[in-house]
């Protein structure tokens, strides 16, 4: 392909720079040296830069322009000159036909330079993405049987391997050419990298038409209309240049007013120019005033009709060889091309050198149109019944060639169906093979026209299942309606009912329709007559409706709950997932721990990539472990959640949610700042997916919560406003509760009445839900601290309740906290009582930062009722807890008791940071006062 200004008649240079044709070497290039001058800047950069351990690397360099106008013989020219300066030159190009095929363009970058390493050397580059990135650059074919990576997870398995290769194989220069068709899994893996080129000794050159952007091609929109983006436009040539072009290639005697036609024909379009000027050698025109009139029907013929009659004239197996090259799109094995043109080897040979004569196609072992116009032009030009019949062709050589699936799908989508169970099996294939490279819209797509096909009656229920579930993440309610339709299928068979129903369950919850999600699967469970399907209906019942926050029938719901897991085992993946939901459950109405905790161990075994249950029920056995203050147990658990997810490429919510999950254990262990490092990431990952989805809310309302421990309100406010954390709320149960949380933040901003009535409601739904574990959320102690000055028996009142169900929960740090909030509202000759019984219970508590709070809160209420003999021991066990719990405002205010007191530090006995219930306790609340 050629897209530029060069002299036609010039040796052409058949040796192949990356995939996007051939170059014109020595050729000259016409008001480009400013273009010409940036790009070399560009590659000098890199290359001065690639040895400096330090500062800003790479860049990103875009060349705008519509067709025509030289971008593809620019790039030609930067791939030269990285390959002279010893880059390691990685290229692409987009195609108009070949758009559609998932990560096309991401494999004409990689693999070459993948393929030239040993096998072991790949796995080194890849690390452990390989058999989560593999699949999609075609290298590694993933296992049958194994969890599908998310789209996510597939980039961030790409931005892995590229950055390996720009730290081994520096500097790297990425050239893709006509971006503006690159297959929209690509440009969105592409336009995400881009944002960090800076890090890497990188150069990414991206040349695209503007006019002919992708509409979902959102991320590429994005970085190209980025601040930081200064787009390099290509514009006409001006008359001038369109004259030495021409004297170049005719000769001196070329007169101006020729010249001027010239230029008039084209427009001053470099590539129009170029044809042009061919035409006039090939008909031996002179270039002379008088031949100027005859110009405008050979510009003609370069293009659209003229085009067209111009192949027409080379005769019938040129024109079906050009039409299956069309067809076939870029990169065309000519055995591939007459194969699909019905045309004998030597028949075709002869066709192709015709074709190549008359500048239409380029290239020996593999073929390609000089230009993207001309490839439009001839595939437009074929009459629609023949293009349709062509691409069938075209996926049965593709098949019978061995090549992937999934480009022979591409060809299938493009024909008319014919009730053909043969199609229909080879799109559900490359659906298949789409799901396992990480594009699931490319495998819906191929879905959805086998179900046009369409399938087989005995086969329509599973094409369904099959579309449902592909868009289970991407669009639960489009899931929901092809489901659906499944289920209103008469003769079912079982178990595709059962799955197709569990499946519909998870569709509706993720729609935000929890209710009818619980609905659903309880209906069927109570139907089915297997054991094992009945388990996992009713498993998927309680989830959704235990996440359900408008769920009216909560007791009831326990109770049923309770009994069925009373007696299960755990032997199987259906009595765990009810167990795990049980252990949940107890959790939340405040049961006592120690009862929540027998049940979780039967409970726990559960994959967090288990594709039935996910992510969702192994970690709630795990909080039922960390809020009955084991955290060591659930740190663990939590750890192999990350590592596991990571292992198969689950890199969005899932991951998101696994960072959160940590963070809230370092928080329960009052470790503030490791917390808050966890709920950052977790809250970048959770960006990646969408604003307020419940990823989002668990992230936020996590660093929120940090935050307003750690004493940086102002952060907290500033956070919330960031990611809109405010009403409406979600409807499926997250924690921290957004409306307790959120009535916080009212606080912190010294709106009281708002605050009120926020943390009111929320008491009253989460009574309502049967949620009345303190320690999960503790919205009274709030609302008592809120009311303390207008309604202190109300406060007091609060305060009691709270420290009862604690003592029910019947945990250390849910007592200790309890017992703060009674303090902070209790009448005086009770506060010190109550601080004192809050120390010794939260030395037993993993929650260093409770523990801490309590000394300063303790000491300081020592103080200033005249006890100063244990004072200086409290304050400055509860400083160096704070400082190493991150809590710096705490132990800013410990310091200025320790200052305002005149006190200096003694032999002290510091609990082991570790947080481990196993060490000894302090010595600090140990001891008695009188009063």
């Amino acid at each position: 392909m050629s897209e530029g200004n060069s002299v036609p008649g010039q040796e052409r240079n058949e040796q192949r720079v990356g995939s996007t044709g051939p170059s014109r070497a020595g050729t000259p290039l016409y008001e480009r040296a400013d273009e010409m001058a940036a790009a070399r800047e560009a590659v000098e950069a890199l290359c001065a830069r690639s040895t400096d351990r330090g500062g800003r690397h790479g860049d990103l360099l875009l060349l705008s322009g519509a067709a025509g106008l030289g971008k593809t013989t620019l790039l030609t020219e930067i791939r030269a000159i990285a390959a002279a300066r010893g880059c390691t030159v990685l290229s692409a190009r987009g195609s108009e036909q070949e758009h559609t095929v998932p990560f096309h363009v991401v494999r004409q970058l990689l693999q070459p330079v993948l393929a030239a390493c040993t096998e072991a050397e790949r796995r080194e580059i890849f690390g452990g993405w390989y058999e989560i990135a593999g699949p999609a650059v075609g290298l590694l074919a993933q296992q049958a049987g194994t969890a599908m990576p998310d789209p996510q997870g597939v980039r961030d398995g790409l931005d892995w391997v590229l950055t390996q290769l720009a730290v081994h194989k520096a500097p790297i220069v990425m050239v893709v050419d006509d971006a503006h068709w690159g297959d929209l899994e690509s440009l969105a893996w592409l336009a995400a990298f881009a944002v960090r080129v800076q890090e890497l000794p990188l150069l990414i050159v991206l040349g695209y038409r503007p006019d002919e952007l992708h509409a979902d091609a959102a991320a590429l929109r994005e970085l190209i209309g980025g601040r930081g983006s200064h787009p390099i436009t290509l514009r006409a040539l001006s008359p001038e240049s369109v004259a030495k072009l021409a004297r170049g290639a005719l000769g001196p005697e070329a007169d101006d007013p020729f010249c001027r036609e010239c230029w008039a024909v084209t427009g001053g379009n470099p590539y129009e120019t170029v044809e042009l000027i061919a035409k006039v050698q090939d008909r031996g025109l002179t270039p002379s005033e008088e031949s100027a009139h005859l110009l405008r029907d050979l510009g003609a013929s370069s293009r659209g009709t003229g085009l067209v009659k111009r192949l027409e004239r080379l005769g019938n197996p040129a024109v079906r060889l050009a039409w299956a090259a069309a067809v076939l799109g870029t990169e065309i094995s000519p055995e591939l091309a007459a194969s699909v043109a019905g045309l004998p080897p030597a028949e075709a040979q002869d066709a192709t050198d015709r074709l190549r004569v008359a500048r239409i196609l380029t290239g020996t072992r593999t073929l390609e149109f000089v230009h993207p116009l001309i490839a439009t032009a001839v595939y437009r030009a074929i009459p629609s019944a023949m293009r349709t019949a062509m691409h069938g062709q075209a996926a049965s050589a593709v098949v019978d060639a061995g090549l992937n699936i999934t480009v022979a799908a591409r060809h299938l989508l493009e024909t008319h169906p014919s009730n053909d169970p043969e199609t229909v099996q080879q799109l559900r294939a490359a659906a298949r093979e789409n799901l396992r490279q990480g594009a699931p819209d490319a495998a819906h797509r191929c879905l959805e026209r086998a179900l046009r096909e369409p399938p087989p009656a005995e086969e329509r229920a599973a094409v369904l299942h099959e579309l449902g579930c592909s868009a289970l993440l991407t669009s639960p309610a489009t899931t929901v309606n092809h489901l659906s339709a499944a289920l209103q299928l008469p003769d079912l068979d079982p178990a595709l009912r059962e799955d197709a129903t569990f499946r519909l369950a998870q569709a509706l919850a993720h729609n935000d329709q929890l209710g009818e999600a619980a609905a659903v699967a309880g209906a069927e469970a109570a139907h089915t007559r297997s054991y094992g399907a009945r388990l996992r209906l009713q498993a998927a019942h309680h989830l959704w409706l235990v996440f359900d926050v408008h769920e009216v029938q909560a007791p009831v719901r326990s109770r049923r709950l309770a009994r069925l897991a009373e007696h299960l085992s755990g032997q199987n993946m259906g009595e765990k997932a009810l167990l795990c939901l049980r252990t949940w459950d107890a959790t939340l109405r405040g049961e006592p721990a120690e009862s929540a905790l027998a049940v979780a161990t039967r409970a726990v075994g559960l994959s967090y990539t288990d594709p039935d249950w996910g992510f969702e029920l192994p970690s709630i056995t795990a909080l039922g472990y960390m809020y009955a203050d084991q955290c060591d147990r659930a740190e663990e658990l939590f750890s192999s959640a990350i590592a596991e997810c990571q292992q198969v490429g689950w890199s969005g919510a899932h991951l998101s949610f696994g960072f959160n999950l940590l963070g809230l254990v370092h928080f329960r262990r009052g470790m503030l700042a490791q917390a808050e490092r966890c709920a950052r990431e977790a809250v970048r990952l959770a960006d990646r997916v969408g604003p307020r989805l419940p990823a989002k809310w668990y992230a936020v309302g996590l660093l929120l919560d940090i935050l307003l421990s750690r004493g940086e309100n102002e952060e907290a406010l500033s956070v919330a406003e960031t990611h809109d954390f405010a009403p409406p709320y979600p409807n499926a149960v997250v924690f921290p509760d957004p409306q307790a949380l959120y009535g916080r933040l009212l606080l912190v901003r010294g709106r009281r009445t708002e605050a009120i009535a926020q943390l009111t409601a929320a008491g009253k739904r989460l009574e309502a839900k049967g949620i009345l574990n303190p320690t999960w959320c503790p919205w009274a102690g709030h609302l008592a601290l809120a009311l303390a000055q207008e309604d202190p028996a109300g406060a007091r009142a609060l305060a009691a309740q709270t420290l009862r169900r604690a003592e029910r929960y019947d945990t250390p740090t849910a007592i200790g906290e309890a017992l703060r909030f009674s303090a902070a509202v209790s009448e005086a000759g009770d506060t010190l009582a109550l601080l004192e019984r809050a120390v010794e219970t939260l030395s037993k508590s993993p929650n260093q930062f409770l523990y801490a709070e309590a000394l300063v809160d303790f000491a300081v209420g020592l103080r200033r009722r005249g006890h100063a003999d244990r004072v200086a021991e409290l304050l400055f066990e509860g400083a160096d807890l704070a400082e190493r719990c991150g809590a710096e405002r705490l132990a800013e205010r410990a310091h200025a008791e320790i200052a305002a007191a005149g006190l200096r530090p003694s032999g002290l006995r510091i609990r082991a940071q570790s947080g481990d219930r196993t060490a000894e306790p302090s010595r600090a609340g140990a001891g008695k006062v009188q009063h």
